[in-house]
């Protein structure tokens, strides 16, 4: 699409961003932690619950036939936006969280004792923490790949981490904190010349850039809806047929059951269903649909542009100011920018920035390993989305120049 973009249109579409706060319009910069919802995915959810709300795959009435229609089509939706080779290798989870904790006690149980998992340090906790529980309950050695100070994986140091016992690496597409753009294709190549599986953390990659996981050759690929203008509460784990067949159920209940016998004989029902125990969240799954049709209709190659060209902007911008310091500053980076000022603390940055109607996110951003690396405690990070603009990165500056000298004085 070379059409040029209509960004007060789409803004329209989200009624949020008419907001204001302390009397002052809304310019919402923290996307990375939660998008906004265009009207039509709340439309979605309330249709749902009007029309057609019963319980899916258990019924063959008419609601719960319709209820069951709009959830496989959002896995079948899905499945294309990431280029999966089926809908069977799409498992809905409640985020990106629950995901990497399924694949950790799933895969994990598969793994033995001297098996070894790489992480890097600029992950998620949620990208460390769950393989630290399987290290409690398995002796499994995990290995940090470290990083360069402009915020890119040390792959050299990545390559030199693998011995015969390595069996997973786990990295995050996108960093949530530095917004570097892993080469994820590279890693997945560099892990199976090694005999390893790849899981990919894709919550910050999917709203911002194509996705095809059969082009990477991902083993493992997860990703939540809210980051991605959907609802909360919609997780998605992809994984390779293969490994969710060989894998063990993560939960146990109804609908994961093939066949249910007391004296232990029980069967599993087929993938995806056997990681989906329980009644799922099928309004927002279905509604999920209608924040695929919005960045269809906008084309994630013009979501892909603006976001690049807005973050460069803003990141020019930012660094004008006197003694301000951005963390990660890669070549490929998505539309993320984590800095501090010498002399303030970020969250006073951040809830003075909120009085002028400028909403960031301050803290660690679950990421303490890479905080302890630059060796900080936490950042102001300032995240975009496509119904962001330049005159929103202009009212993040301002509003820095205007309270930066109430903080340091």
């Amino acid at each position: 699409m070379n059409a040029p973009l209509d960004i007060a249109a789409i803004q329209s579409q989200f009624p949020i961003l008419q907001r204001e706060v302390e009397g002052r319009r809304i310019v919402y910069l923290d996307n990375a932690a939660t998008s906004q919802t265009p009207q039509r995915v709340v439309d979605a959810i309330t249709d749902a619950y009007t029309h057609y709300k019963a319980n899916v795959h258990r019924g063959v009435h008419t609601l719960s036939v319709e209820a069951t229609e709009h959830m496989e089509l959002t896995r079948r939706r899905v499945a294309a936006y990431i280029n999966a080779p089926g809908s069977d290798c799409i498992v809905f989870t409640r985020g990106t969280t629950e995901a990497i904790n399924l694949v950790a006690s799933s895969y994990g149980a598969l793994l033995s004792d001297g098996d070894e998992v790489i992480v890097t340090q600029m992950e998620h906790h949620a990208n460390i923490v769950p393989w630290q529980l399987l290290s409690h309950r398995k002796a499994i050695s995990i290995k940090v790949a470290p990083l360069h100070p402009d915020g890119t994986l040390d792959l050299a140091a990545l390559e030199r981490l693998f011995t015969p016992a390595t069996r997973l690496v786990a990295v995050a597409h996108v960093s949530n904190v530095l917004g570097t753009v892993n080469p994820v294709k590279a890693i997945a190549d560099m892990a199976h010349r090694h005999g390893a599986r790849i899981l990919i953390d894709g919550a910050q990659a999917v709203a911002h850039q194509a996705v095809d996981v059969t082009d990477i050759d991902a083993d493992f690929y997860a990703f939540s809806a809210h980051k991605m203008y959907g609802p909360t509460g919609v997780g998605v784990l992809y994984a390779k047929r293969e490994l969710l067949e060989a894998m063990p159920p993560y939960q146990g209940g109804g609908e994961m059951i093939g066949h249910v016998r007391l004296d232990g004989g029980t069967t599993w029902a087929d993938v995806p269903y056997k990681f989906e125990a329980g009644t799922p969240d099928f309004i927002d799954i279905a509604a999920f649909s209608s924040a695929l049709d919005f960045i269809g209709e906008v084309g994630i190659d013009r979501i892909e542009r603006h976001g690049r060209e807005l973050g460069a902007y803003a990141a020019e911008l930012l660094s004008r100011i006197d003694g301000l310091t951005i963390y990660g500053t890669a070549e490929a980076k998505a539309p993320v920018i984590a800095f501090n000022v010498a002399g303030a603390h970020h969250y006073d940055v951040g809830m003075l920035l909120d009085r002028l109607g400028v909403a960031v996110r301050t803290g660690h951003h679950c990421a303490q390993p890479l905080m302890d690396y630059y060796g900080i405690e936490g950042t102001i990070r300032a995240s975009f989305a496509i119904y962001n603009t330049r005159d929103d990165a202009d009212a993040l500056a301002a509003a820095l120049t205007r309270i930066l000298p109430l903080l340091r004085h």
